[in-house]
């Protein structure tokens, strides 16, 4: 395959990025709406987390200092339910977008079982234990499609913990109406399980998906590919090789200045670059800081 000769080259303070890493063209990985997603997804788990950790651990030596900066336990519970509002008015509108997808599809059983898909099959079990196998013998490396087992992991982790916390959020949210017609016990059951559940979805998302993302060996210490949208043709092939082989990329192949999906794209500029190291630094150092204050609040409650 023929590479261009100029206009790939990764600009200068963009090694500490694994997705701008390697050879080009550079390709648009995602698009602006999974990019918008995904923001909107760190504000508001952030902010759900910051606010619900001193609202759960009151006896933490931390908890004064955060309920004054949100402005007392009122303050604290208007932000959290706030946060959890627009959670779930985005969640429910990307329901609808994946539910009208699939109907407008022309290749439904692509994204039900194709490599496309981030729909778990069998696929992906093979794909786990072949993982293992070539940590161990350095042989058979899965060669994964648009999405790994591991990303299906996170989507469909984040998925349950959205109907497990929201819907116990929700009764704790209105507990007059719900009241009305459920035994009390319920709102016992809706506080355990809205507290642990959120503690592991902290807990996956800070550690789990952190690691996987950013603190690999061949990604640390970042991999900025979900704030710029695109990467090196060298990081699709190390992670998503079987997508990789289905995509036209010659040098006939127009460059897409608009994130267009497996398009080749330009190279992210320096400022963009600064601006995607700068949030993913900034959302990787809060979520290790949220990690330790919940060990310290559990070790000292």
């Amino acid at each position: 395959m023929a590479e261009r000769p100029t206009g790939f080259t990764a600009p200068a303070l963009t090694p500490m990025d694994s997705a701008q890493r390697g050879e080009g063209p550079y390709i648009w990985r995602f698009n602006m709406l999974h990019r918008l997603m995904h923001l909107l997804a760190i504000l508001t788990f952030y902010t759900l987390v910051l606010t619900g950790i001193p609202l759960r651990y009151s006896c933490a030596p931390f908890t004064a200092g955060l309920i004054r900066l949100w402005g007392g336990v009122e303050g604290a519970g208007l932000i959290h339910r706030i946060a959890a509002g627009i959670m779930l008015v985005y969640s429910v509108l990307f329901g609808v977008w994946l539910v009208l997808k699939f109907f407008n599809a022309e290749e439904k059983f692509e994204l039900i079982r194709g490599y496309e898909t981030m729909v778990p099959n069998l696929q992906d079990v093979k794909d786990f234990f072949r993982q293992w196998k070539w940590y161990f013998t350095g042989k058979g490396r899965p060669r994964f499609g648009r999405y790994g087992y591991l990303e299906k992991l996170d989507f469909f982790g984040e998925v349950w913990g959205f109907l497990i916390i929201g819907g116990s959020g929700i009764i704790l949210w209105f507990p007059e109406f719900f009241g009305a017609w459920l035994p009390g016990w319920w709102f016992n059951v809706a506080t355990v399980f809205h507290g642990y559940e959120a503690l592991i979805a902290a807990g996956f998302i800070f550690i789990v998906h952190f690691f996987n993302v950013h603190l690999r060996p061949d990604k640390f210490p970042l991999d900025a590919v979900m704030f710029h949208g695109r990467a090196t043709k060298a990081y699709m092939e190390e992670e998503h090789p079987a997508l990789l082989d289905d995509l036209e990329l010659g040098p006939d192949v127009p460059i897409s200045e608009r994130p267009k999906l497996d398009h080749p794209a330009p190279p992210p500029s320096t400022l963009q670059t600064l601006i995607g190291a700068a949030l993913g630094f900034l959302a990787l150092g809060v979520g290790i800081v949220c990690i330790g204050m919940i060990i310290w609040a559990v070790a000292f409650c």
